[in-house]
């Protein structure tokens, strides 16, 4: 998970919580170097989201939030990064996966489960692109929890 802290003018921060990669970059360019960089970023066709210049007017913000294509499915059983990804996610919202471990057993599913029944979402236990989607949207804004991970 990447955790960002965005200025809102001087004031309060707010934090955005997903998953994936994530950049914040170009805070030492000029305005134009920046227009150029979101350009790029926007052009290349990997980046899902780059974030608009009246959100970020300082740096240019681009990532891969936006998942419905971007995410394996995911199931009982399997082991890894998306996982790991899942289990954050589902913890964030209040969903208990037995803590990261990047193993989708059997108090992972359950979790799963309860989030697919809570959002009128097929309880199949399977993570695939309405899932991930549902759970990377509802995920964004949260903030950091006890099991964010801080890069």
């Amino acid at each position: 998970m990447h955790l960002k802290e965005v200025g809102n003018g001087g004031h309060s921060t707010q934090s955005q919580h997903y998953a994936g990669l994530a950049f914040d970059v170009g805070q030492n360019l000029s305005e134009s170097g920046r227009n150029l960089l979101r350009n790029m970023a926007s052009l290349s066709g990997y980046w899902r989201y780059v974030e608009p210049i009246n959100l970020t007017p300082r740096w240019v913000h681009f990532d891969n939030r936006w998942v419905a294509n971007g995410y394996p499915l995911t199931r009982q059983g399997a082991k890894g990064i998306y996982v790991l990804v899942a289990q954050d996610a589902l913890n964030t919202l209040g969903l208990k996966t037995g803590g990261l471990d990047g193993i989708f057993g059997t108090i992972t599913n359950e979790a799963v489960m309860t989030f697919q029944k809570n959002n009128g979402l097929s309880q199949d236990g399977l993570i695939g692109p309405i899932t991930w989607n549902s759970l990377m949207t509802q995920v964004v804004g949260k903030g950091a929890t006890s099991t964010t991970i801080i890069e």
